[in-house]
């Protein structure tokens, strides 16, 4: 029955139901030391990241003679002996989490040491964040704030057995330090609270990268506006003669606002994303106050939450100057298209006055079709009564010829009333 059942499965559950289980957490146990790498790939994080942070990976599963995994993984751990690796592929970066176990107090002997040094300058400028984490058993670490150079501290207890220090700042070895006192914590429920803090720091960093952005954006968008109540007022002044002019103008401020968008929208979706994910991780937290020391939570709406606002202030700045310079654009181009109205309107005039001198000259000029006709076809005549004479059958050819001109006249002129009827009536 299984391989029946099998055969009517969907063919993502299997992964899809994997996918929950696919990253697990670290099976820690105090005391152990543990070094974090995030490892960012820059502006080609959307293209490029997997493939560079696979082979960063490789290099560093060869030099400990370990096979990598394969290029589609996003998850990977192994156990080296002196340390264990847990690495994770995300969007725009990749984790590297080492522990090793020791029972010494301090900084001094973490895990990031026992790494090639070849490898670690292959991360020229693409280490994001850097994170030692001391996980102590209750007794130890009493004074838990002499290990942080930094005079600002966060602490709390956390997830009803732990106790979580750090000052957020990276100190004078490169590494951001948190110690964490495993009070009386359930079995995996260390290597939870190690993730989960791991996860804030690198949410926090990443989360971090629009403010740079927001501040760039930020002269390039004073410019714009100043530029645009310019315009503004100068459409208000215009007689009519230069909203062209305007129109190329206020185009080209359109252009530079879409431009600025394209560059920033993504970083500042993602700088709110990862700020979810904080505060989220934070909750997970589940802090309680330790007196005289402000909490996680705390600590992040004082100095991340500020930031955070400027990125979703710039965002929401850029989005409505877009909207203003597009009402303006188009109030342009409704005067732009009433002027070129006003334009046809007189052009429509001018050919209906030269169309009226057409007809009158048409009708000057049909007169003397008339006649010019008429004295040929009299003359027709006139030759045929002549020959009439000769013959005998006709006795005054001047008198019958002089009574052909009004008939032949009018005859002409009722059959060119009649044509222009007909051609008149087929362009109705």
């Amino acid at each position: 029955m299984s391989l029946v059942f099998s055969s009517l499965n969907h063919p993502q559950r299997v992964p899809l139901a994997a996918e929950l289980h696919s990253r697990p957490f670290l099976k820690l146990h105090a005391p152990e030391r543990v070094s974090h790498l995030a490892v960012y790939a820059g502006s080609s994080a959307r293209d490029g990241n997997a493939q560079a942070q696979h082979e960063l990976l490789a290099s560093l599963c060869a030099h400990f003679g370990v096979a990598a995994p394969s290029r589609d993984a996003s998850y990977f751990y192994h156990d080296f002996g002196r340390l264990r690796l847990k690495w994770e592929l995300h969007t725009e970066f990749a984790t590297y989490t080492f522990a090793a176990s020791g029972s010494e107090v301090g900084f001094g002997d973490m895990p990031d040491a026992l790494l090639p040094q070849q490898w670690l300058l292959s991360l020229k400028g693409r280490v994001m964040v850097a994170a030692h984490v001391l996980l102590l058993r209750g007794g130890e670490a009493g004074a838990a704030p002499d290990l942080f150079e930094g005079v600002s501290l966060a602490g709390s207890r956390v997830m009803q057995g732990g106790e979580l220090w750090s000052d957020f700042l990276i100190q004078s070895g490169g590494f951001s330090r948190f110690v964490i006192r495993d009070v009386d914590m359930r079995a995996q429920q260390a290597g939870r609270l190690v993730q989960r803090v791991l996860e804030i720091e690198t949410y926090r960093m990443m989360a971090l990268l629009g403010l740079p952005a927001a501040q760039r954006a930020v002269p390039e968008l004073n410019a714009v506006e100043r530029e645009l109540a310019g315009l503004t007022e100068a459409l208000l002044q215009s007689d009519g003669t230069t909203e062209q002019a305007l129109l190329q103008q206020i185009t080209h401020l359109a252009a530079r606002i879409e431009k600025l968008s394209l560059e920033n929208s993504y970083r500042f979706a993602a700088s709110k994303a990862y700020f979810r994910l904080v505060n989220a991780r934070i909750d997970e937290l589940r802090e309680s106050r330790i007196e005289g020391v402000p909490t996680v939570e705390e600590f992040m709406e004082r100095r991340l939450a500020p930031a955070m606002s400027t990125c979703e202030a710039v965002a929401a700045r850029q989005d409505a100057l877009a909207r203003r310079i597009a009402n303006s654009n188009d109030l342009l181009r409704t005067r732009v298209g009433i002027v070129q109205e006003a334009q046809n309107r007189q052009i429509l005039q001018s050919m209906n006055a030269r169309a009226a001198q057409q007809l009158r000259l048409q009708q000057a000029v049909e007169g003397l079709s008339v006649a010019a006709i008429s004295y040929y076809v009299v003359g027709l005549i006139g030759y045929s009564v002549k020959g009439a004479k000769v013959l005998g059958l006709v006795a005054s050819p001047d008198a019958l010829i002089g009574l052909a001109v009004p008939v032949v006249a009018a005859g002409v002129w009722l059959t060119l009333r009649s044509m222009h009827r007909r051609l008149h009536g087929a362009h109705r």
